[in-house]
């Protein structure tokens, strides 16, 4: 299977941490940020499979967009491209959640309602959305990738099973195995507080055997 031209919008903790995963694989990939400069010199940190480009163009060359940007930032995001998003995968790793007064983190919309949902609503035409890479904290992400002799999962959900190869993929190249949940109404069970989500019911990562006895 040929792998599909992959680019990583934004770069803040999650950004970051898939891209510094990506760079111990042999993918060549993309990372953009409104920060031009901060893409280049984090492209030199990652080695020459690694090119930084502003955002425009990265939506415009690659195939498969991983939006590592704020919830809230997602719909504007689909819309304002929605034209060079047309037929591209979208990988949305956000999870809908801000500070509380306690000094941990509420959901920001309804307790039923998941980003998956919202954001799909927002979908350009003929684009396919993935959630995916949100189900670990950005430090589990990086400190559980590469494990041996087995892997750590990442849980993704999409409706589009013709694409499964290319997301599993995508998240082998990471580090982890890949499991399947379902499509996108099921995508509320790995985001923050879900049952399969790291600070939620599922509290720790798991290896593939375990992972599909909680599914």
């Amino acid at each position: 299977m040929e792998t599909k031209k992959t680019a990583i919008i934004g770069l803040g903790n999650i950004g970051q941490a898939v891209a510094g995963n990506l760079s111990k694989s042999d993918r060549n990939f993309i990372i953009a940020d409104r920060n031009i400069e901060k893409a280049k010199e984090l492209s030199g940190k990652w080695g020459k499979g690694t090119v930084a480009s502003d955002i425009p163009s990265a939506v415009k060359n690659a195939d498969i967009l991983i939006l590592s940007i704020p919830f809230e930032a997602i719909g504007s995001f689909l819309q304002e491209y929605s034209t060079d998003l047309e037929g591209k995968i979208i990988v949305d790793p956000s999870n809908p959640i801000a500070p509380d007064a306690n000094g941990g983190f509420k959901k920001i919309i309804g307790n039923d309602e998941s980003a998956g949902a919202i954001n799909a609503s927002f979908l350009p035409k003929g684009a396919k959305l993935v959630k995916a890479l949100g189900s670990l904290s950005a430090g589990t992400l990086v400190s559980a990738s590469y494990h041996s002799p087995e892997r750590a999962v990442l849980f993704y959900a999409t409706d589009h099973t013709e694409i499964n190869a290319d997301i599993e993929q995508l998240i082998q190249d990471n580090g982890f195995d890949a499991l399947r949940i379902g499509g996108i109404d099921q995508s509320i069970r790995i985001e923050v507080f879900g049952d399969l989500h790291e600070f939620g019911a599922l509290g720790k990562t798991v290896n593939l055997s375990e992972a599909r006895q909680k599914i």
